[in-house]
Parts: structure tokens; sequence; C-alpha cells
């Protein structure tokens, strides 16, 4: 069986390639469409950044609903289904808020490792290195 996409780049959660230089960007980027990260940890780090500070606080999204109608928009993916798998591996209802992710760190771990179970379609995700990648992510200012 193939290593997922997601894994091979140590990129979770599948970020897309943009103009954002995140921090342990491999220096050869050989993916055309996602980012590939130096290790797991980077991956987790940026996807919580992601989902943290410009989801959460920028643009003030606060659910399940509200974070993957942005993060998988239709005409790419079935929203509907994402946002169902997120909700019911989480316990968290799509339209319930996640709350403060400084308050609720806990939460945002299982949204983010829920929404890597969707993006690489397999539940081995390294639990480390996802905690590692939260506290990479808490540290930066």
């Amino acid at each position: 069986m193939m290593t997922p996409r997601g894994f091979r780049n140590n990129n979770p959660l599948n970020i897309r390639r943009s103009k954002d230089k995140w921090k342990g960007l491999r220096a050869q980027q050989t993916d055309a469409a996602f980012c590939q990260f130096e290790s797991m940890e980077y991956g987790w780090r940026a996807a919580f950044w992601l989902l943290t500070r410009t989801y959460y606080h920028t643009y003030r999204l606060f659910t399940i609903r509200a974070i993957i109608q942005k993060w998988a928009p239709p005409n790419e993916n079935n929203t509907r289904a994402y946002i169902d798998n997120v909700s019911r591996l989480t316990g968290i209802a799509p339209d319930e808020p996640i709350g403060i992710p400084s308050d609720k760190p806990a939460r945002w771990m299982a949204v983010a490792a829920a929404m890597a179970i969707q993006e690489t379609g397999t539940t081995a995700l390294d639990y480390f290195a996802m905690l590692r990648g939260w506290e990479l992510c808490r540290n930066d200012v």
C-alpha cells in the first residue's frame, strides 16, 4: 500500500502551496500542489497555525462547519461528508463552538486529527508529532 501524500509531504492536513513561507518547509518543493515540510512536527505546526491563528483569530471561524466549509470547499471536496466525519470522530457537533484554542487545546487537536484522517485516509497518525507541532505553534509569537 502506498504511503498517503500527506505523510510523504509531512503535511497531514494537505496544506496547499502558496506565497506563505512556512517554518520548516523543505528547501526543495517537488509537489506541485501541496507544501512539503522537513518533519511531521512542522506540518502539524502549520496546520495548527492555520486553524487557531488564521481561521479562529483572523477569520473568526469557531465551528467545525465554518472551518471545513473554508478548508475543503464543495468545488473540490464532498464538504458535507467531510464535516460529518470530523464531527463524528471528535464528538463535537458541526455548529458547536470548539472553544478558545488556549483554553480547549484538546478539542482543537481532536479537530486537526480528524481532519488529518479525512485528508490522508488513515487513522495511523503520529500523535506525538502532533503534540510537538502544537507546542511549536503555541510557542511561536
